[in-house]
């Protein structure tokens, strides 16, 4: 069973959605659903039921409430290759409050710089935002870049970050 709260922030709604207390999902938006269906297969048969997710949801309020490194605490897992695995390690372990590039991001996964694509594919790809923090990359060119739930939750993420280090 796939359990799913929705919390409020700032910035809209956040879905979170967990199996056997590990997150698999979570997104800016109002319906779960929109996240459950990014799920792999084996995931999405099983059924999906609204609940109180704990700890998970006790994270995303210490964060909102500036405790920013609390969603660090969460154990998360997504489908990917290995590449794609050692990419979403390096992205969890990217501190709060500071960001890094693409290139950053692959050498911090043992990749060559050169796998900044490699980077930009993990971070559109990831199910989890922002518990893997995408929005702490930014392209090495400036500006923000873009991000799955709109440029404006990326800014306002990396502002709420920013203030409370």
């Amino acid at each position: 069973m796939i359990i799913t709260q929705i919390l409020p922030t700032p910035v809209g709604p956040l879905s979170i959605l967990a199996r056997d207390g590990v997150l698999v999902s979570a997104g800016f938006t109002p319906d779960p659903r929109e996240m459950f269906l990014r799920l792999p297969e084996p995931l999405r048969a099983l059924p999906l039921q609204e609940g109180d997710l704990g700890d998970t949801a006790q994270a995303v309020r210490e964060y909102l409430d500036g405790k920013i490194d609390a969603l660090d605490r969460v154990a998360a897992e997504q489908p990917g290759t290995p590449t794609r695995q050692r990419l979403y390690a390096a992205l969890r372990s990217v501190p709060a409050g500071t960001t890094v590039s693409y290139g950053e991001l692959a050498e911090r996964a043992g990749l060559p710089k050169t796998a900044a694509r490699a980077a930009g594919s993990a971070c559109a790809q990831n199910l989890i935002a922002p518990f893997v923090p995408c929005h702490r990359v930014l392209p090495a060119s400036g500006g923000h870049g873009g991000y799955y739930y709109g440029r404006p939750v990326k800014q306002w993420l990396l502002a709420h970050e920013a203030a409370a280090s």
